[in-house]
């Protein structure tokens, strides 16, 4: 398989200290790896290094060949202010097209019909001219989710994307990143508080913690000390 990222060494940081040392971590096209770790470890940090909107402490982050950061799409974590955006949903969805865009005013035919390609895709198409603050956090998601898509073909970097959905939008997202790696062969690295969903879903598993404590395939995961520890109520850790 093509290796589309590597970290080697690399040491993260928060507000001046080092939270994570020595990480080393590849993720080659197709792979779906969940990023899950106590309060603090640094997952939110190491998405925001991996999109070199931070720079690692120490280490080296690596690009494929063929592939660059400009080739990833992002799906943040969303704050108040973001999901009271007054923009139609195709507006958003459109915007992901912008890294190709350039200094171009408008967008082309080509990108139009991308940005419907993938609304349709997520079944959202329904929804292209309402408001997008008038939407439900799970429709929201999936119109973010198509913009991210518009971004990219290659990779996915997902920061929690069920945090404050009910239990129904919950597995709906989780479903609809799954088929997206199957059937697009998407790569899909994701942080995500929910143990379960990560085991369900996940191909390799990186879990953090003050030093690097497990990163592998999901079956070496679940055999693992660690994992038993994490998911056990007396095991001392817990989930964000």
């Amino acid at each position: 398989m093509d290796m589309q990222l590597t970290c080697e060494n690399v040491s993260l940081g928060y507000e001046g200290r080092v939270i994570t040392k020595n990480l080393n971590f590849s993720v080659s096209k197709g792979d779906y790896l969940c990023i899950v770790g106590e309060n603090g470890s640094g997952k939110s940090t190491l998405i925001k290094t991996l999109l070199q909107l931070k720079a690692p402490f120490s280490g080296k982050i690596k690009f494929g060949d063929d592939f660059s950061q400009r080739e990833i799409g992002y799906l943040p974590q969303q704050t108040v202010v973001q999901r009271d955006f007054p923009a139609s949903a195709m507006e958003i969805v459109l915007s992901g097209c912008l890294s190709r865009s350039g200094l171009r005013p408008f967008y082309n035919r080509k990108e139009k019909v991308l940005a419907h390609k993938n609304m349709k895709k997520l079944g959202i198409c329904s929804l292209k001219r309402k408001c997008y603050r008038s939407l439900s956090g799970g429709q929201q998601q999936r119109v973010l989710l198509a913009r991210a898509l518009c971004a990219t073909q290659k990779m996915l970097l997902l920061d929690e994307p069920v945090t404050g959905l009910d239990p129904k939008a919950s597995a709906e997202m989780y479903e609809l990143v799954a088929r997206i790696n199957r059937e697009d062969g998407i790569t899909i690295i994701m942080v995500s508080h929910d143990i379960g969903a990560a085991v369900k879903y996940a191909s390799h598993i990186l879990h953090l913690g003050q030093e690097p404590l497990f990163f592998g395939k999901k079956e070496d995961y679940l055999k693992s000390d660690l994992y038993r520890a994490f998911v056990s109520p007396s095991g001392g850790y817990e989930d964000e």
